[in-house]
């Protein structure tokens, strides 16, 4: 089994949800980071967003982006099935 790296900046509006404890216990192959700054300056402030596996995952709601976010975790575990 992989293992798939969800990052999230401090300051992105994905953390109006609990984003970190709903995905690991969701998905025991998830581990989510938390940065001061992932360098996508700026898009933090406007929308949510996380990173997963180095791929950067957007949505105008937080809802909306952890909804894409399982999918992209789905997709990157299709990989190690």
């Amino acid at each position: 089994m992989g293992i798939i790296i969800v990052e999230i900046c401090d300051g992105s509006l994905i953390r109006a949800i609990d984003i970190a404890d709903l995905l690991e216990a969701e998905y025991p192959e998830v581990a989510v980071l938390e940065s001061t700054c992932l360098s996508f300056c700026g898009i933090c402030a406007r929308r949510p967003y996380a990173l997963v596996n180095g791929k950067r995952i957007f949505a105008k709601t937080a809802e909306e982006c952890l909804d894409l976010i399982r999918q992209r975790i789905e997709k990157e575990l299709e990989i190690y099935a």
